[in-house]
């Protein structure tokens, strides 16, 4: 043969198989696209066929999340809590330390509280309690053991009282703890006392403001 035609042969043969592979793949790419068309039409067919996926074991129920008409009301649906009970603070703890040298006297701070809506409890301490009667916060005296007398007031004197909150065991602390600090402020004044933080320093906005916080 020829050199000349041999390599014409060799040439032809090359187009043949390129052309070859190009009408191949163009069959294949029309195959494909007609097996897509059909899964969207049997979809469209059968809305309700699960074949497609892994339906779950079992189902998750979410009523527990809703309180009542939820689809009414957006504010039944309860929120995830921002933070854990156990993050929380353990206690709080604030005091208000008498002025005067004598300290503040028995008569003098039953009558306060009274008038602070705290109640005295059977410790012999004071308390706020809510209408299901939860104690809120206790209010104790700085003098040993910590107990306020239930009789001959006008001979008892304290240098201090003690403000002690339970964060973990509140529904609501934020609320309370804003309770908590308004009082102090009421009571602090009416007494004329110096409010103390726990480290007893005195209380400023600033350390209020971190510890409100610390409760969202």
């Amino acid at each position: 043969m020829d050199k000349e035609l041999l390599r014409v042969v060799i040439i032809l043969i090359g187009v043949l198989v390129i052309l070859g592979i190009l009408i191949l793949h163009f069959f294949k790419t029309l195959r494909d696209r007609g097996e897509v068309d059909d899964y969207d039409e049997a979809d469209l067919d059968n809305p309700d066929d699960d074949s497609g996926y892994d339906e779950p074991a079992e189902s998750v129920s979410v009523d527990h999340l809703i309180d009542g008409d939820a689809l009414l009301d957006d504010n039944a649906i309860r929120p995830p809590s921002l933070k854990q009970r156990s993050e929380l603070p353990k206690l709080l703890k604030f005091s208000i330390i008498a002025r005067a040298d004598e300290g503040f006297n028995g008569e003098t701070l039953f009558a306060a509280f009274e008038r602070a809506g705290l109640q005295y409890g059977s410790v012999q301490v004071f308390e706020r309690l809510d209408k299901n009667r939860v104690v809120h916060f206790t209010v104790a005296s700085l003098s040993q053991p910590g107990t306020f007398p239930d009789k001959h007031l006008d001979e008892f004197y304290c240098p201090g009282i003690a403000f002690y909150m339970e964060p973990r065991e509140l529904e609501n602390p934020v609320a309370v703890f804003d309770d908590l600090i308004e009082t102090i402020d009421i009571l602090a004044e009416e007494l004329d006392g110096e409010v103390w933080d726990n480290l007893r320093q005195a209380l400023t906005a600033e350390t209020i403001a971190e510890l409100r916080q610390l409760l969202h």
